[in-house]
């Protein structure tokens, strides 16, 4: 795909046909050239090698929302009982000759104490020092429990206590070229909020929450985001399938649909992190046959690297 005034978000065919539950947390590993992502329910760490458009898939024994990685290539995991650091084996032969997702035993590093019962991770992802936050949330969407919080593990294999409280559906973690600003959004239908916070990269603490974009204002509710090069912060707009481009500033200045209706997360790679890559969900009733699948687009800008964790797990 070229970069054009008008880009358009191309289902990624390698990515394969059946489609992702809920499909979550692309994450780019340039020293594979391969992104990976992560589909909650069916417990599946996937990745995709971009060049070759081999697809492997690991699971895990409980839901999986969110990954990182440190620079040995261990993952770290934000599951449904913790935090967990787990080995993905090489198995790209048994995958493909049908032999399934390989599966893979964690082992815990840290769990908050959950507020309520059916409780689990959900967004997360490291700033730009190599630690990891995540936000945790009730599962039932439909209950509206603002019992979610979110959590800081820093590379000492510390879980801090909650930094941010009352979170219903804990989204949208990104931060600023320099690490400065830190964007973090909740997502269910009561709020459609992002907020931005200063940042003191020294100490990893938030400071000034205010409102940067309040999605009732736009379609759709926010997601999962990125920050590209210029600083800007793209937002999916779930139940909208848009992705929603601010600036620092918390000006809408570009949005770009996206064939599914409920865009999930957006991550950029490619050789040049060119490309932005989308993961999206699958309703449960009435889909099309492009929900679930990843998505690729050229914006026309440029992502950044994705921060890996500055422990060692």
């Amino acid at each position: 795909m070229s970069a054009v005034a008008n880009p358009r978000a191309e289902r990624v065919e390698a990515a394969g046909q059946a489609p992702a539950s809920v499909g979550e947390s692309p994450v780019w590993r340039a020293a594979e050239q391969a992104l990976y992502w992560v589909d909650i329910p069916a417990r599946l760490i996937v990745r995709l090698r971009i060049n070759s458009g081999r697809r492997t898939e690991w699971l895990l024994p409980e839901k999986v929302a969110c990954i990182a990685f440190d620079r040995r290539g261990t993952v770290l995991a934000g599951c449904e009982t913790g935090l967990f650091a787990l080995t993905l084996p090489e198995a790209e032969s048994a995958a493909a000759s049908g032999g399934g997702p390989v599966k893979v035993v964690p082992r815990k590093l840290a769990a908050p104490t959950f507020a309520f019962d059916d409780m689990r991770f959900n967004d997360g992802r490291c700033d730009r020092q190599g630690r990891f936050w995540s936000g945790t949330i009730v599962q039932d969407m439909a209950a509206a429990v603002p019992g979610g919080a979110l959590y800081r593990f820093d590379e000492r294999g510390v879980l801090s206590a909650p930094v941010v409280d009352a979170l219903i559906t804990q989204n949208g973690l990104a931060w600023s070229p320099d690490g400065s600003t830190m964007y973090l959004s909740d997502s269910h239908p009561l709020r459609r909020l992002i907020w931005a916070f200063d940042y003191d990269i020294e100490t990893g603490e938030p400071r000034n929450r205010r409102v940067f974009a309040d999605l009732h204002d736009y379609a759709g509710r926010p997601d999962g985001a990125a920050v590209d090069a210029d600083g800007c912060y793209w937002i999916c707009a779930n139940d909208a399938g848009l992705l929603l481009r601010f600036t620092p500033e918390g000006k809408l200045d570009r949005q770009i649909a996206v064939p599914a209706t409920k865009p999930a997360m957006c991550a950029f790679g490619g050789r040049d992190l060119d490309t932005l890559f989308v993961t999206s969900i699958r309703p449960a009733a009435n889909a099309s046959e492009h929900d679930g699948h990843l998505f690729a687009v050229r914006p026309g800008v440029t992502g950044l690297p994705e921060p890996e964790f500055a422990g060692i797990l």
